[in-house]
């Protein structure tokens, strides 16, 4: 998945969720909307680089979204994408690829199924598969890490990929890591303990576990290699 317009800037604080306040290379001040609404703590530090996409509207109050940030660490510097809304065009992407299902797979966005609604669900012969996808941001040693904040949403859709695996469907939850230089993925058990049982509990009922991490550049996502999982 490839950005329009992107930009370089300086980020300079976060009055809240939704906004941050960056200086642009020309030392403009601009405020830009923040395309995560999670913490991101680690992530958008003072004069830390970050990179901005101009908005196709006009009549916005924000002309940029925030979408990537450079992230300082004893290897060197990580470049990660922090763009919350991009994950699953970059998943479908990915999956029309026929790395997880073939070519042929018919595959559809936000489906409902009961009481529940499914990040994708992919047809291919007579099984029918639903999956959801978790994007990654939080990195500590080399090791990726979800949730970075609580998220009782996020153990809603596990559960409800359990209930799917009960009655006889593929179930799947996709951690797409968005960096490189990944050597594990885990839950985050002390942010979250309820998110981590509830993974381990997936996996015992056979809904598949898969991470991958993402080849990243400032304009641009696109989801790469396994990583390995660790309940």
């Amino acid at each position: 998945m490839k950005y329009k317009s992107v930009k370089r800037a300086t980020f300079q604080s976060r009055p809240n969720r939704f906004i941050a306040k960056v200086l642009l290379e020309d030392g403009r001040e601009e405020t830009v909307h923040v395309k995560n609404t999670g913490r991101c703590r680690e992530l958008l530090v003072p004069n830390c680089t970050v990179y901005l996409e101009k908005s196709d509207n006009e009549n916005r109050k924000t002309a940029f979204d925030l979408i990537a940030v450079e992230k300082k660490s004893e290897g060197g510097t990580i470049l990660i994408n922090m763009d919350s809304q991009v994950v699953n065009t970059a998943a479908e992407e990915w999956l029309r690829g026929g790395t997880l299902f073939s070519k042929e797979a018919e595959i559809r966005r936000e489906v409902t199924y009961k009481s529940s609604r499914f990040d994708f669900c992919i047809t291919e012969g007579d099984k029918k598969s639903f999956l959801e996808v978790k994007g990654v941001t939080l990195e500590r040693d080399k090791k990726a890490l979800f949730p970075d904040a609580p998220t009782e949403r996020g153990v809603k859709h596990l559960r409800e990929l359990i209930a799917c695996k009960k009655e006889g469907f593929g179930a799947y939850v996709l951690f797409v890591i968005q960096m490189k230089g990944i050597s594990s993925f885990s839950p985050n058990e002390k942010m979250h303990p309820e998110f981590a049982k509830t993974l381990r509990e997936c996996a015992d009922c056979g809904v598949e576990v898969l991470a991958y991490d993402c080849i990243i550049t400032p304009d641009s996502i696109k989801i790469d290699s396994p990583v390995e999982v660790i309940l």
